[in-house]
Protein backbone atom coordinates (compact mmCIF):
# COMPACT_ATOMS: atom_id res chain seq x y z
CA UNK A 1 0.00 0.00 0.00
CA UNK A 2 0.94 3.45 -0.88
CA UNK A 3 1.58 6.00 2.14
CA UNK A 4 0.74 9.93 0.68
CA UNK A 5 1.50 12.56 2.66
CA UNK A 6 0.47 16.03 2.20
CA UNK A 7 2.17 18.53 4.01
CA UNK A 8 1.40 21.85 4.53
CA UNK A 9 2.17 25.06 6.30
CA UNK A 10 -0.77 24.63 9.16
CA UNK A 11 -1.61 20.73 9.06
CA UNK A 12 -0.26 17.80 7.39
CA UNK A 13 -2.23 15.10 5.74
CA UNK A 14 -1.48 11.30 5.64
CA UNK A 15 -3.51 8.73 3.24
CA UNK A 16 -3.20 5.76 2.90
CA UNK A 17 -4.15 4.04 -0.66
CA UNK A 18 -4.64 0.37 -1.34
CA UNK A 19 -4.29 0.95 -5.28
CA UNK A 20 -7.75 1.66 -5.84
CA UNK A 21 -9.79 3.22 -2.95
CA UNK A 22 -8.08 5.65 -0.10
CA UNK A 23 -8.54 3.53 2.92
CA UNK A 24 -7.93 6.36 5.71
CA UNK A 25 -6.89 10.14 5.40
CA UNK A 26 -5.43 11.11 9.15
CA UNK A 27 -4.28 14.57 9.57
CA UNK A 28 -2.01 17.05 12.35
CA UNK A 29 -0.28 20.00 12.77
CA UNK A 30 2.81 20.68 10.96
CA UNK A 31 5.98 21.20 13.28
CA UNK A 32 9.37 20.40 12.14
CA UNK A 33 10.29 19.34 15.32
CA UNK A 34 8.42 16.38 15.03
CA UNK A 35 10.72 12.72 14.96
CA UNK A 36 10.14 9.92 12.63
CA UNK A 37 9.34 8.02 15.98
CA UNK A 38 6.62 10.33 16.84
CA UNK A 39 5.28 10.32 13.59
CA UNK A 40 5.03 6.62 13.50
CA UNK A 41 3.65 6.42 17.25
CA UNK A 42 1.05 8.73 16.24
CA UNK A 43 0.17 7.08 12.63
CA UNK A 44 0.34 3.23 14.07
CA UNK A 45 -2.05 4.11 16.90
CA UNK A 46 -4.53 5.70 14.30
CA UNK A 47 -4.28 2.99 11.94
CA UNK A 48 -4.97 0.51 14.54
CA UNK A 49 -7.93 2.28 15.64
CA UNK A 50 -9.11 2.45 11.94
CA UNK A 51 -8.39 -1.53 11.61
CA UNK A 52 -6.22 -0.60 9.16
CA UNK A 53 -3.11 -2.92 8.32
CA UNK A 54 0.19 -1.45 8.64
CA UNK A 55 1.52 -2.72 5.06
CA UNK A 56 3.07 -0.38 3.45
CA UNK A 57 5.83 -0.31 0.97
CA UNK A 58 5.66 3.00 -0.79
CA UNK A 59 5.79 6.32 0.48
CA UNK A 60 5.20 10.22 -1.74
CA UNK A 61 5.81 12.60 0.03
CA UNK A 62 4.43 16.80 -1.36
CA UNK A 63 5.94 19.20 1.38
CA UNK A 64 6.01 22.98 1.44
CA UNK A 65 7.91 22.96 4.12
CA UNK A 66 11.40 21.53 3.72
CA UNK A 67 12.61 21.21 7.28
CA UNK A 68 9.64 18.56 7.95
CA UNK A 69 10.84 16.91 4.83
CA UNK A 70 14.07 15.07 6.75
CA UNK A 71 11.92 13.08 9.45
CA UNK A 72 9.40 12.43 6.74
CA UNK A 73 12.20 10.56 4.99
CA UNK A 74 13.25 8.50 7.93
CA UNK A 75 9.94 7.49 8.78
CA UNK A 76 9.72 6.08 5.47
CA UNK A 77 13.25 4.36 5.16
CA UNK A 78 13.05 3.22 9.33
CA UNK A 79 9.69 1.79 9.51
CA UNK A 80 8.88 1.16 5.91
CA UNK A 81 11.81 0.12 3.96
CA UNK A 82 10.86 2.37 1.56
CA UNK A 83 12.81 5.48 -0.56
CA UNK A 84 9.78 7.99 -0.61
CA UNK A 85 9.64 9.78 -3.91
CA UNK A 86 9.56 13.48 -3.36
CA UNK A 87 7.57 15.83 -5.12
CA UNK A 88 10.01 18.45 -6.75
CA UNK A 89 13.31 16.76 -6.73
CA UNK A 90 15.11 15.65 -9.70
CA UNK A 91 14.09 11.94 -9.39
CA UNK A 92 10.18 12.29 -8.93
CA UNK A 93 9.39 12.67 -12.37
CA UNK A 94 5.96 14.26 -13.46
CA UNK A 95 3.44 13.43 -16.12
CA UNK A 96 3.82 16.65 -17.68
CA UNK A 97 6.48 19.11 -16.63
CA UNK A 98 5.53 22.90 -15.84
CA UNK A 99 5.73 25.33 -18.84
CA UNK A 100 7.07 28.84 -16.74
CA UNK A 101 9.93 30.79 -16.48
CA UNK A 102 13.13 29.25 -16.37
CA UNK A 103 14.91 28.71 -13.08
CA UNK A 104 11.40 28.53 -11.58
CA UNK A 105 10.83 26.45 -8.69
CA UNK A 106 7.03 25.56 -8.76
CA UNK A 107 5.64 24.19 -5.20
CA UNK A 108 5.22 20.88 -5.09
CA UNK A 109 1.12 21.16 -3.77
CA UNK A 110 0.99 23.16 -6.98
CA UNK A 111 2.34 20.40 -9.27
CA UNK A 112 0.46 17.54 -7.22
CA UNK A 113 -3.00 19.94 -7.80
CA UNK A 114 -2.22 20.20 -11.24
CA UNK A 115 -1.66 16.25 -11.77
CA UNK A 116 -5.17 15.58 -9.83
CA UNK A 117 -7.19 17.92 -11.53
CA UNK A 118 -6.04 17.12 -14.92
CA UNK A 119 -6.16 12.98 -14.34
CA UNK A 120 -9.58 13.39 -13.32
CA UNK A 121 -11.05 16.62 -15.41
CA UNK A 122 -8.77 16.56 -18.37
CA UNK A 123 -7.33 20.79 -19.36
CA UNK A 124 -8.16 23.58 -19.97
CA UNK A 125 -8.38 24.47 -15.78
CA UNK A 126 -8.22 26.64 -12.81
CA UNK A 127 -7.34 24.87 -9.37
CA UNK A 128 -8.32 26.96 -7.05
CA UNK A 129 -6.92 25.64 -3.39
CA UNK A 130 -7.67 27.44 0.04
CA UNK A 131 -4.91 26.64 2.19
CA UNK A 132 -2.70 29.12 4.65
CA UNK A 133 -2.21 30.74 0.78
CA UNK A 134 -5.20 30.93 -1.47
CA UNK A 135 -3.27 29.64 -4.67
CA UNK A 136 -4.86 29.55 -8.55
CA UNK A 137 -2.91 27.01 -10.72
CA UNK A 138 -3.67 27.54 -14.39
CA UNK A 139 -3.51 23.54 -16.13
CA UNK A 140 -3.49 23.12 -19.80
CA UNK A 141 -4.79 21.30 -22.23
CA UNK A 142 -2.34 18.66 -21.99
CA UNK A 143 -2.14 18.30 -18.27
CA UNK A 144 0.96 20.84 -17.75
CA UNK A 145 1.21 23.30 -14.90
CA UNK A 146 1.57 26.78 -16.42
CA UNK A 147 1.36 29.43 -14.38
CA UNK A 148 -0.91 30.74 -11.68
CA UNK A 149 -1.76 33.28 -8.89
CA UNK A 150 -1.06 33.12 -5.13
CA UNK A 151 -2.84 35.31 -2.59
CA UNK A 152 -2.94 35.61 1.31
CA UNK A 153 -4.96 32.56 2.64
CA UNK A 154 -8.87 33.44 4.38
CA UNK A 155 -7.76 32.52 7.92
CA UNK A 156 -4.10 34.14 6.98
CA UNK A 157 -6.07 37.56 6.22
CA UNK A 158 -8.41 37.39 9.32
CA UNK A 159 -5.32 36.86 11.44
CA UNK A 160 -3.88 39.82 10.46
CA UNK A 161 -6.83 41.78 10.47
CA UNK A 162 -7.13 40.91 14.08
CA UNK A 163 -3.61 41.23 15.07
CA UNK A 164 -3.50 44.63 13.46
CA UNK A 165 -6.53 46.38 14.89
CA UNK A 166 -6.48 45.93 18.79
CA UNK A 167 -10.23 46.31 18.73
CA UNK A 168 -11.18 44.29 16.18
CA UNK A 169 -12.09 40.40 17.52
CA UNK A 170 -10.85 37.05 15.61
CA UNK A 171 -14.17 35.79 14.06
CA UNK A 172 -14.62 32.22 12.54
CA UNK A 173 -15.01 32.18 8.50
CA UNK A 174 -18.74 31.76 7.29
CA UNK A 175 -21.00 32.84 4.95
CA UNK A 176 -23.13 35.79 6.45
CA UNK A 177 -26.96 36.31 6.26
CA UNK A 178 -26.14 39.52 5.02
CA UNK A 179 -24.13 41.68 2.99
CA UNK A 180 -24.14 44.36 5.70
CA UNK A 181 -23.24 43.80 8.84
CA UNK A 182 -24.95 45.56 12.15
CA UNK A 183 -22.51 44.31 14.50
CA UNK A 184 -18.89 44.16 14.68
CA UNK A 185 -18.29 40.70 13.90
CA UNK A 186 -21.00 40.50 11.17
CA UNK A 187 -19.17 43.05 9.22
CA UNK A 188 -15.66 41.36 9.80
CA UNK A 189 -17.39 38.28 8.29
CA UNK A 190 -19.26 39.79 5.20
CA UNK A 191 -16.32 41.79 4.72
CA UNK A 192 -14.11 38.46 4.72
CA UNK A 193 -16.51 36.27 2.98
CA UNK A 194 -17.69 38.72 0.49
CA UNK A 195 -13.71 39.69 -0.15
CA UNK A 196 -12.76 36.73 -1.11
CA UNK A 197 -15.63 35.98 -3.37
CA UNK A 198 -14.93 39.06 -5.34
CA UNK A 199 -11.22 38.43 -5.47
CA UNK A 200 -11.69 34.53 -6.90
CA UNK A 201 -14.40 35.72 -8.95
CA UNK A 202 -12.14 38.76 -9.99
CA UNK A 203 -8.99 36.47 -10.46
CA UNK A 204 -10.68 33.84 -12.46
CA UNK A 205 -12.33 36.22 -14.57
CA UNK A 206 -9.22 37.81 -15.25
CA UNK A 207 -7.08 34.09 -15.95
CA UNK A 208 -10.10 33.21 -18.32
CA UNK A 209 -10.27 36.86 -20.04
CA UNK A 210 -5.87 36.21 -20.77
CA UNK A 211 -6.05 32.15 -21.71
CA UNK A 212 -8.90 32.48 -24.38
CA UNK A 213 -10.45 29.35 -24.03
CA UNK A 214 -13.24 28.17 -21.95
CA UNK A 215 -12.29 26.94 -18.81
CA UNK A 216 -13.18 24.78 -15.59
CA UNK A 217 -12.59 26.55 -12.21
CA UNK A 218 -11.86 23.53 -9.72
CA UNK A 219 -11.33 23.90 -6.31
CA UNK A 220 -9.93 22.12 -3.31
CA UNK A 221 -8.92 23.21 0.30
CA UNK A 222 -10.63 23.29 4.15
CA UNK A 223 -12.77 26.25 3.34
CA UNK A 224 -13.65 25.66 -0.45
CA UNK A 225 -17.59 24.16 0.22
CA UNK A 226 -17.92 27.94 2.27
CA UNK A 227 -17.45 29.49 -1.00
CA UNK A 228 -19.23 26.86 -3.23
CA UNK A 229 -22.42 27.86 -0.81
CA UNK A 230 -25.13 28.30 -3.78
CA UNK A 231 -23.17 30.08 -6.10
CA UNK A 232 -21.72 29.44 -9.59
CA UNK A 233 -17.92 30.72 -8.25
CA UNK A 234 -16.65 27.67 -8.77
CA UNK A 235 -17.54 24.43 -11.03
CA UNK A 236 -16.66 21.23 -8.67
CA UNK A 237 -15.04 20.79 -4.76
CA UNK A 238 -12.71 17.87 -4.95
CA UNK A 239 -12.19 17.05 -1.33
CA UNK A 240 -9.53 14.71 -2.10
CA UNK A 241 -7.64 16.43 -5.24
CA UNK A 242 -4.69 16.55 -3.72
CA UNK A 243 -3.60 13.25 -2.61
CA UNK A 244 -5.15 11.94 -6.02
CA UNK A 245 -2.31 13.80 -7.14
CA UNK A 246 -0.08 12.31 -5.44
CA UNK A 247 -1.11 8.70 -5.78
CA UNK A 248 -0.84 10.01 -10.13
CA UNK A 249 2.46 10.97 -9.61
CA UNK A 250 3.47 7.86 -7.60
CA UNK A 251 1.79 5.70 -10.58
CA UNK A 252 3.49 7.50 -13.25
CA UNK A 253 6.77 6.71 -11.65
CA UNK A 254 6.29 3.44 -10.82
CA UNK A 255 5.14 3.18 -14.78
CA UNK A 256 8.59 4.37 -16.03
CA UNK A 257 10.69 2.33 -13.37
CA UNK A 258 8.74 -0.93 -15.48
CA UNK A 259 9.61 0.58 -19.14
Amino acid sequence: MLLAIDCGNTNTVFSIWDGTHILCTLRTSTEHQRTADQYYVWLSALLNHHKIPMDINAVIISSTVPRVVFNLRVLADRYFNSRPLVVGKPECLLPTMPRVDAGTAVGPDRLVNTAGAYDRYGGDLIVVDFGTATTFDVVAHDGAYVGGVIAPGVNLSLQALHEAAAALPHVDVTKPARVIGTNTVACMQSGVFWGYVGLVRGICDQIKAEYERPMRVISTGGLAPLFGQGDTLLDQFDETLTIHGLTVIHQYNKDQDNL
